[in-house]
């Protein structure tokens, strides 16, 4: 009986013992609610904000040249990697073909020329009185169509008509009294039949055409003949008209143009260096046709280069043209070139799901051995801040209710005090401080009692 006695005596010490510690952890917990896990300094340094990305080395120019009309190349006078100057012949077509078009319009041109100087210049006195000898004597000839036949002429041929006709009578009268014969073909008189009958059918045929007179046609067309010579007549008198000349001219303008157009085809035959630079691809060689879907020649200009770069459109907004640049290459890794921005695309293009834009990067000179083509890492140097507050992003709260920002920071008597802070630029794990903080401080990230406001992490 004592023994349980003792038993239930020990139990309720412990109990009160337990209920004591746990009013003592309480009160403790109720001072410092907090439990510490990092601390930093707030310091003084600089902020560096930067763009990073990467391209390929490019040449400030480059040019592929092809040939624009078709043909056999006859000469290739450089090779991939020689150096040219401004104007030097790199390939040529055989220009037999375009050299004999171009002499045929410059003859056609000539000609051209020569007609309307002609229409130009005044008439010589040959030419006005060979006119006039055309005209007079087109209009003769179509009075004469026209008075035909004259009395004199009908005469003629009447008289002619009753001869022959005479002659055939007097050929029968002898033909008849051997006619019997058999040998009759081989008598005079039938060969003086014959003529005679001949002779009587030309002397009537040319009767009635005498007296027939010209027809309608051939006097239209003998007037046609009258009224070309009148104008020739007037042409060589008062000169051409506007309109001919007109015409003539643009027949000059005309074969002038066909002249250029041989002329620029024969210059197109060769091709030339646009500039100082050297040759990056070749792709003909002599005797072949000269292709026409693949450039001809390439030439690059080396005397500067540049990068292309693609920057998301989250960085984008922070980059102006003239911020300078570090730009490290994979083959040359010892050097580092410098640049600046030199222009911003206007608009984005996605890649791989992130919208982008160009961002071209001009490189200052440089004796390093840079190529064309080399992959390049590019540094923009966007803002430094310098002597300003820093904190590290790990150890700032979001207050989730009203969006402030703020850090613990530790007092003078080891107690930790909640601090708002207004921040600025946030970049590469810092953010600056505008105010709420000095130098020197020390602060605390801490977790907070579930008893607590939970305040949401800044960033790493």
């Amino acid at each position: 009986m004592k023994r349980a006695r003792r038993w239930w005596l020990i139990l309720a010490a412990i109990g009160l013992l337990a209920a004591g510690g746990f009013f003592v952890w309480r009160g403790v917990a109720a001072r410092n609610p907090w439990t510490e896990e990092r601390t930093a300094v707030v310091e003084r340094g600089t902020l560096e904000v930067v763009v990073n990305a990467s391209g390929r080395i490019e040449p400030i120019r480059q040019v592929d040249l092809s040939f624009s009309t078709p043909g056999r190349v006859a000469e290739v006078a450089v090779d991939i990697g020689d150096e040219v100057r401004a104007g030097q012949v790199l390939a040529r077509l055989d220009t037999g073909d375009l050299e004999l078009n171009l002499r045929q319009a410059e003859a056609t041109l000539k000609s051209a020329q020569a007609q309307l100087a002609q229409l130009r210049a005044q008439p010589r006195p040959e030419t006005l009185k060979a006119a006039e000898a055309a005209y007079r004597s087109a209009l003769a000839q179509y009075q004469r169509l026209k008075n035909s036949p004259s009395p004199e002429e009908k005469a003629v041929a009447e008289a002619n008509l009753k001869r022959a006709e005479v002659m055939l009578h007097r050929a029968r009268a002898a033909y008849e009294p051997v006619s019997w014969r058999p040998d009759i073909g081989m008598l005079p008189q039938s060969l003086n039949l014959e003529t005679a009958t001949l002779d009587y059918q030309i002397a009537l045929a040319n009767y009635q055409l005498t007296t027939k007179g010209a027809s309608a046609e051939d006097l239209a067309a003998a007037w046609s003949n009258v009224e070309s010579a009148r104008a020739q007549l007037e042409r060589a008198v008062n000169g051409p008209t506007q309109e001919e000349l007109a015409v003539a001219e643009a027949a000059v303008e005309q074969a002038r143009a066909a002249c250029e157009a041989a002329r620029r085809n024969l210059e197109k035959a060769t091709l030339t260096a646009p500039f100082d630079g050297l040759i990056a691809a070749v792709n003909v060689a002599p005797g072949e046709m000269a292709p026409t879907g693949l450039p001809a020649v390439s030439v690059v200009d080396t005397s500067g280069f540049r990068i292309t770069v693609n920057v998301d459109e989250m960085d984008v907004a922070r980059l102006q043209v003239g911020l300078p640049a570090e730009v490290t290459l994979d083959a040359l890794p010892e050097v580092t070139l410098t640049g600046r921005v030199e222009r911003i695309g206007p608009s984005a293009t996605l890649m791989e799901g992130a919208m982008t834009y160009p961002v071209v990067i001009g490189l200052d000179p440089t004796d390093a051995p840079v190529r064309a083509g080399m992959s390049a890492n590019v540094l923009i140097r966007v803002e430094e801040l310098t002597d300003q507050l820093l904190i590290p992003n790990w150890i700032v709260r979001i207050d989730p209710t009203t969006g402030q920002p703020y850090v613990y920071r530790k007092t003078a008597s080891g107690n930790l005090e909640r601090v708002d802070v207004r921040l600025g630029v946030r970049y590469e794990g810092y953010s600056q401080v505008l105010s709420g903080l000095n130098e020197g401080d020390i602060l605390v990230l801490v977790r907070e009692n579930p008893s607590g406001q939970f305040g949401f992490p800044f960033g790493r």
